[in-house]
């Protein structure tokens, strides 16, 4: 078992990262001391994996709840069931909430954890690499609005995150793909090496190699733990990993949460945002050459929806990157060195948009 800390004062945590991490008592019960557990988990990963964490939880009061799955459950109506099943089964302020799940379901378990009774305790459980990644990672929760994505949510930090590599091998081909985008963003924003080994280990990745997924998580969790250390709440630097998240949640948003997975829509996302870094004279060619190579060979999309370039606007311009009534971008300056701006043209945006969304 590898383990990180994310460096908050009293609210440090760790991260754990190994294998057979669900089956420990003696990791998971710490975490509960004794107290009510409420599993949130959905329809798909609760059947896997719920029996195996009562197990380990044997003699703790588990309450189950679980959610139907996809984005598009991942609102303020589901939430609002869940606080009704705590309130009836008068779960109090003690409670910790074990998040069992992929983002989705971390994200809206967070969101529930942060609002319950002003808020109780998190444990963060991933099953998907995105979510071992990124989602499980910095304490942001969120449901989504008609409107945008994660437009109504709370900064909720967990008391730990377990991240079980055991738990990848029934991940379903198409999700590992879409959270190899996520970590191919580590890359491009801050860690050229990293980048060169994800290309070298892409084929590795796929294939599921233990070793290759064990570090490629590790690396990915150290930088994102070190960048939340120093900028918890996104007041700067971490606004870096939302790098092809604008133009992503305008395809998820317009695509309403069912046509495309988070990763799939941040990988072109992206390449988007790389090609308007070339467009602007900031980037080299070659750079966007590798990224669409490296995506294309993790069989991740390259091109987005042709939703029309005045719609994605719309759903970039009520993004919660807006500031001072504009859009923020995540650009490139070169590999492994990226910007937050809302100094470029219009024109160059307006391009962007047009070439990429029709």
């Amino acid at each position: 078992m590898q383990t990180l800390t994310v460096s908050l004062g009293e609210r440090s945590y760790p991260i754990l990262i190994g294998t057979g991490l669900l089956r420990s008592r003696e990791l998971l019960a710490p975490q509960l001391s004794g107290r009510n557990a409420v599993l949130i988990s959905n329809t798909v990963v609760a059947p896997l994996y719920a029996q195996l964490l009562k197990h380990s939880l044997e003699g703790q009061r588990v309450l189950e709840v679980i959610l139907p799955d996809g984005e598009q459950h991942k609102t303020l109506a589901t939430a609002s069931r869940v606080f009704d099943v705590l309130i009836a089964n008068r779960i109090g302020r003690d409670a910790v909430v074990l998040a069992l799940g992929g983002g989705v379901v971390g994200d809206l378990a967070g969101f529930v954890a942060a609002c319950y009774q002003r808020g109780v305790d998190l444990v963060q459980i991933p099953t998907t690499l995105l979510a071992h990644v990124d989602s499980s990672v910095g304490g942001k929760t969120a449901v989504n609005h008609p409107g945008g994505k994660n437009m109504i949510g709370a900064f909720h930090q967990p008391r730990a995150v377990i991240a079980d590599t055991d738990l990848l091998q029934t991940l379903p081909d198409r999700e590992l793909r879409a959270g190899l985008a996520e970590v191919i963003k580590y890359g491009l924003i801050c860690d050229p090496i990293f980048f060169d080994w994800i290309e070298a280990n892409v084929d590795a990745l796929l294939a599921r190699s233990a070793q290759a997924l064990s570090h490629a998580i590790y690396r990915s969790c150290q930088i994102k733990a070190q960048i939340v250390a120093r900028d918890e709440r996104e007041h700067g630097e971490r606004a870096l990993l939302n790098l092809g998240h604008t133009f992503g949640h305008a395809i998820e948003s317009a695509t309403g949460y069912v046509d495309w997975q988070h990763g799939e829509a941040v990988g072109t996302g992206m390449l988007i945002a790389a090609e308007m870094s070339q467009r602007l004279g900031n980037l080299d060619p070659s750079v966007v050459g590798r990224l669409r190579a490296l995506l294309q060979r993790a069989g991740l999309p390259v091109a987005a929806p042709r939703i029309g370039a005045a719609r994605a606007f719309d759903y970039m311009s009520v993004d919660k990157k807006v500031h001072a009534g504009r859009v923020r971008l995540v650009l490139l300056t070169g590999l492994g060195r990226a910007v937050v701006t809302s100094d470029y043209p219009d024109a160059a945006l307006r391009d962007t948009l047009a070439a990429h969304f029709g």
